[in-house]
């Protein structure tokens, strides 16, 4: 313990208030299954921007833009974030519909229009997904503290697994949605204050830029289109299409207090990430400017250490944690409503009381964050590659009948078991093929998700099968109606 430095305290003592936090919450805030799972559908339009943030502000958006600057992309690896800004504006049109549907997940509104086939296979599908992003954070978070602290990655991966699965069983959305208040406000005024200090530090902008154009390759590394609009365009689409479709962000738009806020919540999120987007991509620069010897992974809390006083650097690493447990413990709230309410209370035990439900709950937290800790532990597995290849299958298919399914009428059932099928296997077929024309997995299959949707729609409608019942019926309006006017005053 006596050799660990200033920063590692910082970090943990961070953690530990994670913790208080979720135990303060937990025995306030908590009264019902609905409270733990969508905070009692009271998020008002802050809070729901905050949590929706730190939810999709992940390793990949700190330490990851960084190693992008520091690698290929250059400063427009700021691009990465600013794309996940204007994917998280364009859900805001769809905001309606989710806060209007009454759902808790998105297999449920799948369900409701679809049928049982199309329901069970969106549930495993999301269930796997969020299994492994669950443990990417897990393993990300534990290699920042690790690499600051020079502990072993075995214990600070259980350390890190029992904060994140402890303040999220404490309080479920409730206290992940305030935990994730402090972490975005660690995240962007932290991140904000360090940024300049770091670049003061390693001899200003005009300085890095001269160090890293002057190298052979290098001279295009501060253009802002650098990465190339193909991949641009590519991040927008790929973005909207999992924000849309994917639990951990879904969620928080079922759990806005009202319609208007969860559009706004979503507007107000897009704009906070788009200011966030190039600060991490200017502290990787810093780090390639000076140290262009290290690991691209490195990048970051190398900067932060050479370049700011300790407690700046303290808050830079504190800012990464903050990022990598937000997105973990979304993903395990997520993963734990999917498993209470698409299997356990719906194929299981279908009379089962809110307090039961409340008790599953809290136990499944328990069990995913100890199985996500088993697989981040293995060394074997790659864990990105999975992450990317989980996202890809977990929206590519469902991506057609969910979003369309809310706004067009003459659809059928066969339609859409269709689309989630042959979307998702030509998903999987096209990143296997290796990505022909740089057109991502997820944008193909969810054009093909598309394409089959519509086209098996007419075929079976002319054939005679009925259409599928509205996933909004007049009851789940009347009972937005009741829920909203709550928190009217």
């Amino acid at each position: 313990m006596e050799g660990f430095n200033p920063t590692f305290w910082i970090v943990v003592i961070y953690m530990a208030v994670m913790i208080g936090i979720a135990l303060f919450v937990s025995f306030r805030k908590v009264k019902s299954s609905e409270d733990f799972h969508l905070a009692g559908r009271s998020l008002g339009p802050l809070m729901m921007a905050g949590t929706l943030a730190a939810a999709e502000i992940g390793g990949g958006s700190t330490v990851g833009v960084a190693q992008r600057a520091f690698g290929a992309w250059g400063f427009s690896a700021g691009w990465y974030v600013i794309c996940a800004g204007i994917g998280i504006f364009l859900v805001s049109f769809v905001a309606p519909f989710l806060r209007r549907s009454m759902a808790t997940t998105v297999p449920e509104i799948i369900g409701r229009r679809y049928g049982k086939p199309s329901h069970l296979i969106t549930t495993i599908l999301s269930l796997l997904t969020l299994f492994v992003a669950t443990a990417a954070q897990i393993k990300a978070t534990s290699a920042i503290i690790g690499s600051i602290s020079g502990s072993d990655l075995v214990t600070v991966s259980i350390l890190v697994a029992i904060v994140v699965t402890a303040y999220t069983m404490l309080g479920g959305l409730v206290s992940v949605a305030f935990t994730d208040i402090v972490h975005i406000i660690f995240i962007t005024v932290g991140m904000a204050v360090a940024m300049p200090i770091i670049l003061n530090g390693a001899g200003g902008w005009e300085n890095i830029k001269t160090l890293i154009t002057s190298r052979p390759g290098f001279e295009n590394h501060f253009a802002m289109t650098n990465v190339g609009w193909k991949t641009i365009i590519g991040l927008i689409l790929m973005y909207f299409m999992t924000f849309s479709t994917g639990q951990e962000a879904v969620q928080r738009y079922f759990a806005a207090k009202d319609i208007k806020t969860a559009r706004l919540g979503s507007f107000l999120c897009s704009i906070l990430m788009a200011c966030y987007g190039f600060i991490p991509a200017v502290i990787g620069l810093c780090a390639l400017a000076h140290f262009p010897e290290i690991p691209a992974a490195q990048a970051m809390p190398v900067a932060a250490m050479k370049f700011a006083p300790m407690i700046i650097a303290g808050l830079v690493m504190a800012s990464v944690v903050a990022a990598t447990m937000s997105s973990a413990s979304g993903n395990l709230i997520a993963s734990c409503t999917l498993f209470t309410k698409d299997l356990y209370q719906r194929y299981l035990k279908r009379d089962a009381t809110d307090r039961q439900i409340l008790i599953i709950s809290k136990l499944v937290v328990a069990v995913m964050g100890l199985a996500s800790l088993v697989i981040a532990l293995n060394p074997e597995i790659g864990i990105i590659d999975l992450l990317v290849f989980g996202f890809t299958m977990r929206s590519a298919g469902p991506f057609a009948p969910f979003l369309f399914g809310f706004i067009v009428k003459r659809v059928t059932r066969s339609a859409a078991l269709s689309a989630i099928i042959l979307g998702s296997l030509a998903a999987v077929a096209w990143q296997l093929a290796g990505e022909p024309f740089d057109i991502m997995s997820l944008v193909f299959g969810s054009i093909v998700s598309t394409i089959v949707f519509f086209t098996v729609s007419k075929i079976s409608l002319g054939l005679g099968e009925k259409e599928a019942p509205p996933a909004i019926t007049a009851a789940h309006i009347e009972a937005n109606r009741i829920s909203e006017k709550r928190y009217q005053k």
